[in-house]
C-alpha cells in the first residue's frame, strides 16, 4: 500500500538549517550532511532566508533534475542571471540557464552545435598549445609556483577567450567581476553591477563584429542574430554566461585536481607510468571534488517528492555533490581512488541544464593533467594544507604553491 505524502507545513521548517552547507575539507563535503537522514525524504532546510527542501540521495537527484514540473525560474540568486521575481520577469537575456522550455530551447540549441564532444576534441591542440606557453613560464620563473595564479586560472580564461573572440588583455577585469558574481558576501545590486558591465562590454563587441566578423563564437552568434534567430542582448547574454561559468569552474577543478593527485603520490605516480588511466581519473576527480555542490529548482505544481508533498512554488536544492558520496552508486565513495568507476556521476548536473561545456572541460583537465605529469614529473606540494576561497559560490583553492 502507497503511504500518504505528508502535507508541507511552515512548520516543518522551524528552526531549520542554512543551506548552502559550508564546506571547508577539499576532500570531504560539509559536514552538516551528517544531519541530513538517509531516508530518501526531502529535508527542511532555508536558502537565502527562504524555505526549501534539500534532496541528496543520487537517484532523487536524479529524478528532480530531469523532472520538466521542476523549474530553473523564480530563484532568489541573482548571480544566475534571474531576479527570482514571481512569473519569472527580470531574466537577463541570453542567461539560459535560468530559462525553462521553449525560451531555454532556442538559446541552448543555438550553442549546443558548437560544443560538442568532436567540436572540443578539436580545441585540444589550442588547449596543449596555452597549456605549455604556462608551462614554460612555470620553468623558467622562481620556485615554489602558485599553481592558481600562474595556470590553473589563466589556462581556461584563455582558451574560453579564443573559443568566444574575447581579446584576453580584458582577463584581469574579466576575473575580478566574475568574482564579484560568485562573491556570497556581495548584494544583489553589486552582483547585477558586475553582470551589466560584463554583458555591456559583450554587446559592444558583438555589435563590432557584426561589422568585421571572425571565426569565433559570437561572430557565430552574431550571425544567428542577423537572421533572426537571436537578439544581440541575447549574444552579449550567452557570451557573458560562458565566460564567466568557463574559467572560474574550470580553473578551480584544475587547482583542486592536482592538489587531490598530490595528496595521493601513488596515484600520481601510477598515472605517470599509465598516462592512459587519464581520462577515467579526470571522472573519478570530478565526482569526488564537485565543486558546484548544489542546483536550485522551484516546483511549476504540487509535487510528492519521497513522501513529502510540496508546494507549487516550492524551492527544491538538490546537492549534486552529496549525490556524488552516495554508497548505494558508488564504491567506496568517500576515498579517492582513480580505479574506481565514476560514470554517471553528477558534477555537471543532469538532464535538460547538464554543463553544455563539460566536453571542454573534461580536455582542460585531462591535459593539463598529462603535460604536468610528463613536463614536470618531480611536482610536489609545498604546504600540506591548501587555502579554500572563503565566501565563494563555487568551491576552490585561493592558492597552491608547488616545487619540483
Amino acid at each position: 500500500m502507497t503511504p500518504t505524502p505528508t502535507q508541507s507545513t511552515a512548520e516543518s521548517h522551524v528552526d531549520a538549517p542554512s543551506f548552502p552547507f559550508v564546506r571547508r575539507c577539499p576532500f570531504s563535503v560539509a559536514e552538516d550532511y551528517q544531519n541530513v537522514p538517509n531516508d530518501g525524504a526531502p529535508t527542511p532546510v532555508i536558502f537565502k532566508g527562504a524555505p526549501a527542501w534539500l534532496v541528496t540521495g543520487f537517484d532523487d537527484v536524479r529524478k528532480v533534475l530531469a523532472d520538466s514540473r521542476c523549474s530553473v525560474r523564480n530563484v532568489p540568486d541573482l548571480s544566475r542571471g534571474d531576479s527570482g521575481a514571481e512569473g519569472g520577469e527580470g531574466g537577463l537575456p541570453g542567461f539560459f540557464l535560468a530559462m525553462d522550455p521553449p525560451e531555454h530551447t532556442v538559446l541552448r540549441k543555438t550553442l549546443a552545435k558548437e560544443f560538442t564532444p568532436r567540436r572540443m576534441e578539436a580545441m585540444r591542440p589550442t588547449v596543449q598549445r596555452i597549456t605549455d606557453q604556462l608551462v614554460d613560464e612555470i620553468l623558467a620563473g622562481e620556485k615554489p609556483a602558485d599553481l592558481v595564479d600562474q595556470l590553473a586560472l589563466p589556462l581556461p580564461s584563455l582558451v574560453i577567450c579564443e573559443l568566444l573572440g574575447v581579446p584576453y588583455d580584458q582577463h584581469d577585469w574579466f576575473q575580478e567581476e566574475t568574482r564579484k558574481v560568485l562573491d556570497t558576501t556581495r548584494t544583489p545590486e553589486e552582483i547585477g553591477q558586475a553582470i551589466g558591465a560584463v554583458m555591456t562590454y559583450l554587446a559592444e563587441l558583438a555589435s563590432a563584429k557584426k561589422e568585421d566578423p571572425g571565426d569565433d563564437l559570437i561572430s557565430l552568434l552574431v550571425h544567428q542574430a542577423r537572421v533572426g534567430t537571436i537578439t544581440v542582448p541575447e549574444v552579449a547574454g550567452m557570451a557573458t554566461l560562458l565566460l564567466m561559468a568557463g574559467h572560474e569552474t574550470t580553473g578551480n577543478m584544475i587547482s583542486l585536481s592536482v592538489y587531490t593527485l598530490l595528496s595521493h603520490p601513488e596515484q600520481w605516480e601510477e598515472l605517470r607510468r599509465d598516462p592512459d588511466l587519464i581520462p577515467q581519473a579526470v571522472e573519478e576527480l570530478l565526482r569526488y571534488l564537485d565543486i558546484i555542490g548544489n542546483l536550485p529548482r522551484t516546483t511549476l505544481e504540487p509535487m510528492d517528492l519521497n513522501g513529502q508533498l510540496v508546494d507549487k512554488g516550492a524551492l527544491v536544492m538538490v546537492a549534486t555533490d552529496a549525490a556524488n558520496r552516495d554508497d548505494r552508486v558508488f564504491s567506496d565513495p568517500d576515498n579517492f581512488n582513480i580505479h574506481n568507476d565514476s560514470r554517471g556521476h553528477l558534477a555537471f548536473g543532469h538532464g535538460i541544464h547538464s554543463c553544455l561545456g563539460a566536453p571542454l572541460a573534461r580536455i582542460e583537465l585531462q591535459v593539463v593533467i598529462e603535460t604536468l605529469l610528463r613536463r614536470i614529473p618531480t611536482l610536489a606540494l609545498v604546504k600540506k594544507d591548501a587555502w579554500v576561497k572563503p565566501e565563494s559560490k563555487i568551491f576552490g583553492l585561493s592558492e597552491l604553491e608547488l616545487t619540483w
